[in-house]
């Protein structure tokens, strides 16, 4: 049974994928400081797992806590983040020292405590809004935002500590990933459980620009099975970078439209002007995770998004986890 930490385990993503972990039977331990995250993500499974699911609270900014916990870990998932472009963009000092400082910690404490694997959290906005697509791995990348630079930056890292120090590493750059526990309450939040949740109050969902704009939307549970697969993944997938996405588009028009159907309201956006640092199209090419990784999605847009739906319809009054890389 091997142990896992999971930096950020009690955020948006990386609860759902320790939940995922302690399902496959491994022993995990979970870094968090509750800057985003929320202990009401992980209270039921620190109870009903408390035998092979262990809480540090701490910051990756903090070097002699993260090799503590990291010591003699066999994997480690590296999700812990300041998410959203627009925050980066107010505070890009912040970004910088939890996103870049943060993941060399991590990479330096796994290095030097025994380590056999770091998986990364990277994000597609490494991109940038180059006008090519599909997006693939082999593409320059283009980062708008501070944010976008600091996940490239982290990215590099990786890739130096496997071709220097021989540690393996996995980036997984994830694509506008979304499902139930999201916060939908911040100017910062991410657009889906945004949209969904005014949907509920049937008011209309508040688009920045014309709409037009289009994301290759991604439900956690493939993000989920992509870390799974990253753990025993060949050597030759080491010190790369992977697309995690669906591999379609879908406009927020066309969103709108789709959570209306779920919905069964005809509810029209608003429209509000473009912010700074967004891209216009993101769809990812996924053919090279699916072959050093086995990846495919198994979860399609609409059902992911119907899944999430009932999700916020059944926990109107909940608070979830803010972390949102995307």
């Amino acid at each position: 049974m091997s142990l896992a930490v999971v930096t950020g385990g009690a955020g948006f993503i990386g609860n759902h994928l320790v939940r995922g972990l302690l399902a496959a039977e491994h022993r995990v331990v979970i870094i968090d400081n509750f800057s985003t995250g929320r202990r009401g993500n992980i209270l039921d499974l620190l109870v009903r797992h408390r035998d092979r699911l262990r809480l540090e609270e701490g910051s990756v900014t903090d070097p002699v806590f993260v090799r503590r916990v990291v010591r003699g870990a066999d994997i480690v998932f590296h999700l812990a983040a300041v998410p959203s472009v627009q925050k980066s963009v107010e505070h890009p000092d912040i970004s910088n020292e939890h996103n870049i400082t943060g993941t060399l910690n991590v990479l330096l404490a796994a290095r030097d405590g025994g380590v056999r694997r770091v998986i990364y959290a990277a994000s597609s906005s490494a991109y940038g809004d180059t006008p090519t697509l599909p997006k693939t791995e082999d593409m320059p990348p283009e980062p708008l935002s501070p944010y976008a630079l600091t996940k490239l930056a982290g990215e590099q890292y990786c890739r130096i500590f496997t071709r220097i120090y021989g540690l393996e590493t996995i980036a997984l750059r994830y694509f506008n990933v979304f499902g139930p526990r999201q916060e939908p309450t911040s100017h910062y939040a991410a657009v889906v459980p945004r949209f969904i949740t005014r949907m509920l109050r049937d008011e209309p969902p508040i688009v920045y620009g014309d709409g037009n704009q289009s994301r290759d939307f991604t439900f956690v549970d493939n993000v989920v099975r992509a870390n799974l697969l990253a753990v025993r993944a060949p050597v030759e997938a080491t010190g790369r970078v992977f697309n995690i996405a669906c591999g379609e588009r879908l406009d927020l028009n066309a969103l709108v439209a789709a959570l209306n159907r779920i919905l069964g309201k005809d509810l029209p956006p608003r429209f509000q002007d473009f912010r700074p640092g967004d891209v216009m199209h993101s769809l990812a090419d996924i053919t090279l995770a699916g072959q050093l990784l086995g990846y495919s999605p198994i979860i399609p847009l609409e059902k992911g998004l119907a899944i999430t739906v009932d999700w916020y319809r059944n926990n109107e009054n909940r608070t979830p986890a803010t972390e949102t890389p995307s």
